[in-house]
């Protein structure tokens, strides 16, 4: 960067020269550039200039998260926290890296929890707690968080997202893994694959098999053969269940990821369960001479192995659609569309939620009405109204499919609803509703081929922004000096009784932090409560003060105070008379 002087000489400051702060606050820039090797650098040469500054390891850190690297990131957000105890960033730094280390979950809760103790007034920790609850799926807990955070600061995009999320009871990715386990994610995600192929093989393969069977049975008059035919495809899932299992390393976290994530563990539910039901059909169909009491059983066992993955498909397309609270969590997310590129991806993914809740009560409705009374379907016309106003509010979204599936909906619902008074119609609102339908279909095929975000909940993105890249509060020459002639220093703190004051001997470190001697029975409060200031006056500038704000943390016998605001000025005096 070159600067030039008001007489046209070049007064570019050479790289060395450079201060700590001037290197941090140009790896801050580099990050927002989106550069983290160059700000990783830029970092590295604020430590080398300061050892003793903990903004400088904050910094490192996130830029090795930026760059993927947890396990270079956690270092230098530990030796931050150690510089600086009483520093909520720093605190948030270490837990935003913990969170992503197997079975430090709690130490991340803990720190989040220290930082918000240390900075109530900043929305940061109570959206990382907000995180740390919805990244295990705690929603009541998480959207309690955000509601925390957006009391401090309305416009923040983190939270508002999130909470979007959390009202809508969104899984992240990976729901079958608690991140508070010791294991890490990749061993459950194997398990989870190894499970997950399992019960596609076997329930494809059985269904396949039941099909077969009956053809021939039945066709072609090979009863027995067939029979024998299925229980040869029973013989082969031996070796496929042994060769699935052998993967799954970790199984005594089988059972928890299961009832973690329940579509997994109805996948697998229905599979076990297929195999008994296709033994016990090859079973009653090898007796000769069956009363015909047991027809139904025998066809609803071959109906169960051929059709329980359609319908455990078609029941989880459904709870899906119905889970949460789309139209509060839309709310919530359109107002950070302008700031974070996540909001918009899930605004536009609410409204295809809202619009499939439309479709299904309407098609229900219609269907009903045809039935009992068909004039009772002119109740349709007034289904689709959240639909329209929550479309009229997100206006700007892009997504033409949705606008077009929208606007079949809304005919289809005032055709049905013409229909039921006019007898006519009819024909008009299906053909509407089951193009809406035909269109979802195009969207999402379109979406799996491109290999984009479909307009599902899963392709929903959970809003996480850098933190702990706050600048720290410098102490000036001024403010130094004050500290180090002063002759009175005094301690204010608050217990349950209100604020109280003690005397004090301060020192000031080289990272910039108050190291106190204070009374014993400040210690306490303290802890309780470690918001605290510090007074000073300079005797050499008799009318020069000091105010340092700040968290006081015990080690030993000594308090160190990280500043959080510095005040100065000056006492009343002569000059000020008039």
């Amino acid at each position: 960067m070159v600067r030039v002087g008001t007489d046209g000489r070049d007064t570019t400051t050479h790289p060395s020269d450079r201060s700590s702060r001037e290197w941090c606050e140009e790896a801050v820039t580099r990050l927002n550039a989106g550069r983290p090797e160059s700000a990783l650098e830029a970092a590295k040469n604020a430590a080398d200039r300061e050892p003793g500054a903990e903004w400088p390891y904050r910094l490192i850190s996130l830029a090795h998260e930026r760059l993927g690297r947890d396990a270079d990131a956690l270092p230098a957000a530990e030796r931050a926290v150690e510089l600086s105890r009483g520093s909520w960033p720093a605190r948030l730094r270490l837990a935003a890296v913990l969170r992503r280390v197997p079975g430090r979950w709690q130490e991340a809760v803990e720190h989040a929890v220290l930082a918000g103790k240390f900075a109530p007034e900043q929305p940061g920790p109570a959206v990382m707690l907000g995180d740390l609850a919805l990244l295990r799926g705690e929603h009541l807990r998480a959207a309690r968080s955000y509601r925390a955070a957006l009391a401090l600061d309305p416009d923040d995009p983190q939270a508002r997202v999130n909470l979007g999320l959390a009202l809508l009871r969104w899984d992240p990715p990976r729901a079958h893994h608690d991140p508070a386990w010791p294991v890490g994610p990749r061993e459950t995600g194997r398990a989870r694959r190894a499970l997950e192929v399992w019960s596609r093989q076997v329930r494809l393969l059985l269904a396949v098999a039941t099909a077969a069977v009956a053809a021939c049975a039945l066709l072609l008059g090979w009863g027995a053969q067939a029979r024998l035919g299925g229980f040869a495809v029973l013989a082969l899932l031996v070796p496929l269940t042994v060769r699935q299992a052998r993967r799954v390393a970790v199984w005594s976290y089988a059972k928890a990821m299961l009832r973690r994530d329940p579509w997994l563990g109805g996948s697998v539910v229905s599979a076990a369960l297929a195999v008994p039901a296709f033994a016990a059909w090859l079973l009653l169909g090898a007796v000769p001479a069956l009363p015909r009491a047991f027809d139904p059983v025998w066809a609803g066992l071959a109906g169960y192995v051929v059709l329980s993955w359609p319908a455990l498909a078609g029941v989880r397309a459904l709870a899906e659609t119905w889970r949460g609270r789309p139209l509060p969590a839309l709310a919530e997310t359109l107002p950070a569309r302008a700031a974070e590129r996540s909001a918009r991806r899930n605004a536009g993914v609410l409204l295809w939620i809202v619009l499939g809740r439309t479709w299904s009560v309407l098609v229900t409705l219609v269907a009903g009405a045809l039935v009992v009374e068909p004039r009772a379907v002119v109740a349709a016309v007034a289904v689709p109204y959240p639909l329209v106003r929550a479309y009229l509010r997100a206006r700007g979204h892009g997504d033409r499919a949705l606008a077009v599936a929208s606007a079949l909906v809304v005919l289809g619902a005032v055709a049905c609803a013409a229909g039921g008074l006019l007898g006519q119609a009819w024909r008009a609102g299906l053909g509407a509703l089951l193009a809406a339908a035909a269109v979802f279909a195009g969207r999402a095929l379109l979406a799996w081929w491109r290999g984009g975000p479909g307009p599902w909940r899963s392709s929903m993105l959970m809003c996480d922004l850098p933190m702990g890249a706050e600048p720290s509060v410098p102490l000036d020459s001024d403010v130094r000096q004050t500290f180090s002639y002063a002759r009175s220093i005094v301690l204010s703190y608050g217990d349950a009784l209100g604020p109280r004051v003690a005397g004090a001997v301060a020192t000031v470190t080289s990272a910039g932090e108050l190291r106190l001697i204070a009374e014993t029975e400040a210690w306490q409060a303290i802890e309780d409560d470690p918001r605290v200031a510090v007074f000073a006056a300079d005797p050499l500038q008799r009318r020069f003060w000091v105010e340092v704000r700040g968290v006081a943390q015990a080690d030993s016998d000594v308090l160190w105070v990280t500043p959080k605001q510095v005040l100065v000025g000056e006492f009343p005096g002569r000059h000020q008379r008039r």
